[in-house]
C-alpha cells in the first residue's frame, strides 16, 4: 500500500503576497512572527518510526513535513500524492491544520483511509471525530502496532474497526477498541535511522515522574522503558552516518533515568569510535559524577534541564520531586567537565504569584546556567493541569475545537495583576539568554580533568582568544584537529579568526576555505564567511575597516530546511512512490541485550520532564 505520512502547517498559512484566509482558518489575530519556535518545525520522531516500521512490512512509504507550506501548497502535495492511506501527526500547535488537510484529503481522495496520532489527539481522540467527520481512525498513545494492523485489515479489505488502541466510528457512534499495552520489546521495532536522516534521536520512551503540566503519560504510560544499549549504539551510528554536521540531539524525556545504561551507552560510544557532538534532555536529580564525565567524553555537549521554576514552592505545587539545592549542585557538576548547562523555565504553573516570580529571577543569578528560555505554561489535554482545570470548571475540552489559538497559554491561577506583571517580563526577555561563559581558568581545569579531549582544547582555545593570546589559542584549536574533533569546521573557524587577530588575511581565507569543505553547514562558519565577504566587498584589509568575527564552539545545530526532517523545498518528482520492497519473515526476540538480524535496522515529540 501507499502510505503519506504528513506533518501539517499549524493552519492555513498565506501563499508570499497572498491575504489572509477571510474564512477564520488563518493565524490566529494575536500571531506574531516566531510564535512558532523551531521545535515545532521539527518532524515529530513518531512519524519516522511508523514509516520505519511500514517500510519493513512491505509497503511504500512517504514522510513530508509541510508544517510551514501555505495551504495552496499543501493542497498541490495531498492532489498529486495520491495515497491508499493519509496518517497526520497532531499537536495542540497544529489541531486546526490537520482539520484542514484532513477535510482537503478527503476532497481530493474520497476513497483513501484518514488515520490521525500525536499527543494531542490521543487525549481527545472521541472528540477529533465527533468534530472532524473527515476522520476515520485515532491512535491513542504509541502507534507502531496500532498503525501496522490497521494496514493488515485496509490491505485484505477488513473492515478498520476494533483495532486495539484506537478509535473509531460504527453507525456513526464513536467507539474505542480495547486498550493496547505498551511496547515493552523496543528493539523488536525498525530503527527510523535506516530509513530517515534526522539529527533527533530517541533510545526510551516514557518517564517515571509525574509533574503536572506534563503529558508524557498520556502518550507512553507510566513509567520508563529502554532500548538496549547495542540498538541504540546501532542507531546512533546510523543517524551521525548520514548527517553531514556531526551533531545529535537526544530528545528522550528523560535520557538519565538510568544512569548505569547511559555510561554503558557512552563507553560504547568511544568503544565503536562514534565522533559526534550530542545534547540530552532529563532532570536535576538523575545526575552524577562518574555520569557526566563520561557523557562528557563520549561528546555531550549540552544538557537541558527541566528546572521550570527557582521557587520551592512552585517546584511543589508541579510535582517536580527536585529541590533548589539539587538543581545548583547538579549544575556545578556539569559545569566541572565543561557541560554547556540549558534551562527550561515556565511562568504561570500553579501558585505562581509576583514574589514566587521574583524568587526565580534571584535564584538564575545564583545558579548561573550558561543558557535559560522561559515559556508560559500552556494547558495541553493528557496532563494534570488540564485535568484539574476541567473539573474545576474553569477549562472546557471544547474550546480547542471552538479557538484559533496556537496553544492555550494562560497563568493556572495567578491574579490578574501578577499576570500582567510576568507578561510584561516575558515580552522583555523571551527566546533564548545567556547567562555564563568560562573564561581561561575554568577551561585549563577543565582540559586537566578530562584529559587530552579534542572539545575540551578546542573551547580553551577559543576561551584564549578572547583573551587576545593568539598563540596558545592557535596551539590548542590546532590540537583539537589533531585529535579528530567531530567539527573540524568549528577548528578550523578558530584557526581563522586568530588569522585575523594577526592580520593574515591571506591565512584567514584559507581556514575558511579548508572549513567550508570540512564541514560547511554550522552556524558560526556561516556568518563568518559571510561577513568576511562582505568586509572584502567594501576593501576592508586596504581601508582599515574593522572585521567582526566570532569563535564559538558551544553546541548549536543548523538546521537545514530539507525534507522529511523539516520543511523544505520537494522534488519535481516528489509524488513517484518507491517500489514495495519483499515482506521479511516475522522478526524473533533480540538476542541477549541485541537485536534480531530481521529487526535490524520511534520522536514522538512530548513535553519536556
Amino acid at each position: 500500500m501507499r502510505i503519506a505520512l504528513l506533518y501539517p502547517p499549524p493552519w492555513k498559512i498565506p501563499a508570499p503576497g497572498e491575504a489572509l484566509d477571510a474564512s477564520g482558518d488563518g493565524p490566529p489575530a494575536e500571531y506574531r512572527e516566531g510564535d512558532l519556535d523551531p521545535d515545532f518545525h521539527q518532524t515529530p520522531y513518531g512519524l519516522f518510526s511508523l514509516g520505519a516500521q511500514a517500510i519493513r512490512a512491505g509497503h511504500q512509504v512517504k514522510v513530508l513535513n509541510l508544517s510551514s507550506y501555505p495551504f495552496s501548497q499543501v493542497e498541490r502535495v495531498v492532489r498529486e500524492l495520491g495515497a491508499d492511506v493519509f496518517g497526520l501527526s497532531c499537536w495542540t500547535a497544529n489541531r486546526r491544520g490537520v482539520a484542514l488537510t484532513a477535510r482537503c484529503i478527503r476532497r481530493l481522495h474520497p476513497g483513501a483511509h484518514i488515520v490521525v496520532g500525536g499527543p494531542h489527539a490521543t487525549p481527545l481522540a472521541a472528540e477529533m471525530l465527533r468534530h472532524h467527520p473527515e476522520i476515520d481512525t485515532v491512535t491513542l498513545g504509541e502507534s507502531e502496532h496500532s498503525f501496522l494492523e490497521l494496514l493488515e485489515r485496509l490491505e485484505a479489505g477488513r473492515p478498520a474497526l476494533g483495532v486495539a488502541g484506537t478509535a473509531y466510528r460504527v453507525d456513526g457512534r464513536v467507539e474505542l477498541g480495547p486498550p493496547r499495552p505498551a511496547i515493552e520489546e523496543l528493539d523488536a521495532l525498525a530503527s527510523p535511522h535506516d530509513h530517515f536522516a534526522t539529527h533527533i534521536v530517541m533510545t526510551s520512551r516514557g518517564c517515571a515522574w509525574a509533574c503536572t503540566f506534563c503529558g508524557a503519560e498520556a502518550t507512553w504510560g507510566r513509567g520508563f522503558r529502554g532500548q538496549s544499549v547495542p540498538y541504540v549504539l546501532d542507531s546512533i551510528e546510523a543517524a551521525v552516518a548520514k548527517l553531514p554536521v556531526k551533531m545529535v540531539q537526544i530528545k528522550d524525556d528523560t535520557f538519565t533515568t538510568n544512569r548505569k545504561r547511559v555510561i554503558e551507552i557512552c563507553r560504547g560510544i568511544r568503544d565503536r569510535k562514534i565522533s559526534f557532538l550530542w545534547s540530552c534532555d532529563t532532570r536535576v536529580d538523575v545526575l552524577g559524577e562518574e555520569l557526566l564525565r563520561e557523557m562528557r567524553l563520549a561528546g555531550c555537549q549540552r544538557l537541558s534541564l527541566g528546572v521550570e521554576s527557582g521557587s520551592p514552592s512552585i517546584l511543589k505545587n508541579i510535582d517536580k520531586k527536585i529541590t533548589v539545592k539539587k538543581i545548583i549542585e547538579s549544575t556545578e557538576l556539569a559545569k566541572k567537565y565543561g557541560i554547556q548547562v540549558r534551562y527550561y523555565m515556565m511562568l504561570g504553573n500553579r501558585g505562581e504569584t509576583a514574589e514566587t516570580f521574583r524568587e526565580t529571577l534571584a535564584f538564575l543569578e545564583a545558579a548561573r546556567p550558561h543558557q535559560y528560555i522561559f515559556s508560559c505554561l500552556s494547558i495541553y489535554p493528557g496532563t494534570r493541569d488540564f485535568d484539574d482545570a476541567e473539573a474545576a470548571g474553569w477549562l472546557e475540552r471544547d474550546v480547542y475545537f471552538r479557538g484559533d489559538f496556537q496553544e492555550l497559554k494562560t497563568p493556572f491561577d495567578a491574579s490578574e495583576e501578577d499576570t500582567a506583571l510576568m507578561s510584561a517580563w516575558f515580552e522583555q526577555n523571551k527566546g533564548l539568554r545567556e547567562l555564563y561563559r568560562e573564561g581561561v581558568e575554568e577551561r585549563l581545569a577543565i582540559l586537566e580533568r578530562l584529559g587530552d579531549h579534542h572539545a575540551a582544547h578546542l573551547e580553551l582555545g577559543v576561551a584564549y582568544l578572547d583573551a587576545g593570546q593568539l598563540d596558545l589559542a592557535e596551539r590548542h584549536a590546532a590540537r583539537a584537529l589533531e585529535l579528530g574533533h567531530p567539527l573540524p569546521g568549528l577548528a578550523l573557524n578558530a584557526l581563522a579568526c586568530v588569522a585575523a587577530g594577526r592580520r593574515d588575511w591571506q591565512a584567514m581565507q584559507d581556514h575558511f576555505t579548508a572549513a567550508a569543505k570540512r564541514d560547511p553547514q554550522h552556524a558560526v562558519l556561516i556568518r563568518n564567511v559571510q561577513a568576511a565577504r562582505a568586509w572584502f566587498a567594501k576593501g576592508g584589509p586596504g581601508k582599515g575597516l574593522p572585521l567582526d568575527l566570532v569563535a564559538r564552539c558551544d553546541f548549536q545545530l543548523l538546521e537545514r530546511t530539507a525534507q522529511p526532517a523539516l520543511p523544505g523545498p520537494l522534488p519535481e518528482d516528489f509524488a513517484a512512490w518507491p517500489q514495495a520492497v519483499a515482506r521479511p519473515a516475522p522478526a524473533r526476540p533480540a538476542e541477549a541485550g541485541g537485536r534480531d538480524a530481521a529487526a535490524q535496522r520511534g520522536r514522538l515529540r512530548v513535553l519536556p520532564s
